[in-house]
């Protein structure tokens, strides 16, 4: 298990593009027929792939945890971002396809990983952090997931955002969980774009062309910088930083958050005019 040590904002505005990539930037988590983890310090966050190909993965403790098993004291989201493929949360099996999410509350001591076609694999992104109680485990289709038209196209980022682990939705600690899609002919996402002290947000890029990429924008909004990323690759918000991006195509990307409160609506806008 990786462990990402986040910066504050004092050190961040010295920090060279490879220092800020260190720092904020997870890539290389997909791996074909493995399971890549990294934690995060900001929140506790745990990050990661599961990418099964032949043999069904399991989902281990870890030392760094402390745990007897990994959901002992955490509950742990799971978007499939492959073909179809199938989830074990305790003694059930759910099914999962392209874009669903599963919900995996405190307490399921047994969580697998497979693939239904190894020549069409599921891809799960996982997204995990402490819990105080339990909730059930929940499948959430793509289908059914709570969406929202955002943006314009006078402004490049017309976009769906749909929401699956929320307030409104699969019930979590503090998890809060969703994917966005742009719309052809958007590419900005998140923008005008905001802070929130009260939870951190990692973002997920993906179903993004090889030669594509997001140029990420962070930091404090008085002082931006920018992350160039590729598919499947993840960043980590702090609470002081803005996370919005722009893409070269089209793309969509996974938001998760963990902190002090799970209302998707508090922000602190940072109007476009503000930005430096």
């Amino acid at each position: 298990m990786k462990t990402l040590l986040l910066a504050d904002p004092v050190r961040y505005p010295r920090m060279t593009t490879e220092e800020l990539r260190s720092t904020f930037l997870l890539d290389g988590l997909y791996r074909a027929g493995a399971l890549e983890i990294a934690y995060v310090d900001l929140d506790r966050a745990v990050v990661g792939m599961a990418a099964p190909v032949g043999d069904a993965i399991r989902l281990p403790s870890f030392p760094e945890l402390r745990a007897d098993y990994f959901t002992e004291r955490r509950e742990l989201g799971v978007l499939n971002i492959g073909g179809p493929g199938a989830v074990q949360a305790g003694r059930q099996t759910w099914e999962l396809g392209n874009l669903d999410v599963l919900y995996v509350g405190r307490g399921n001591a047994e969580v697998g990983f497979e693939s239904q076609s190894g020549a069409n694999p599921a891809i799960y992104y996982l997204l995990s952090y402490p819990a105080h109680c339990s909730y059930p485990v929940t499948l959430v289709k793509k289908a059914d997931a709570l969406p929202a038209e955002l943006g314009s196209v006078e402004m490049c980022n017309a976009r769906t955002v749909c929401k699956y682990i929320h307030m409104g939705g699969a019930k979590s600690c503090q998890l809060v969980m969703g994917v966005t899609h742009l719309h052809t002919g958007s590419a900005w996402n998140t923008m005008p774009p905001h802070t929130h002290m009260r939870r951190s947000e990692i973002y997920m890029y993906f179903d993004l062309a090889p030669d594509a990429r997001v140029i990420h924008l962070m930091g404090p909004p008085e002082e931006t910088r920018h992350l160039v990323m590729a598919n499947r690759d993840v960043v980590v918000s702090p609470g002081w930083s803005v996370h919005a991006g722009v893409g070269t195509r089209a793309y969509s990307f996974c938001w998760g958050m963990g902190g002090e409160n799970q209302d998707y609506a508090d922000m602190d806008p940072a109007p476009v005019e503000t930005l430096r």
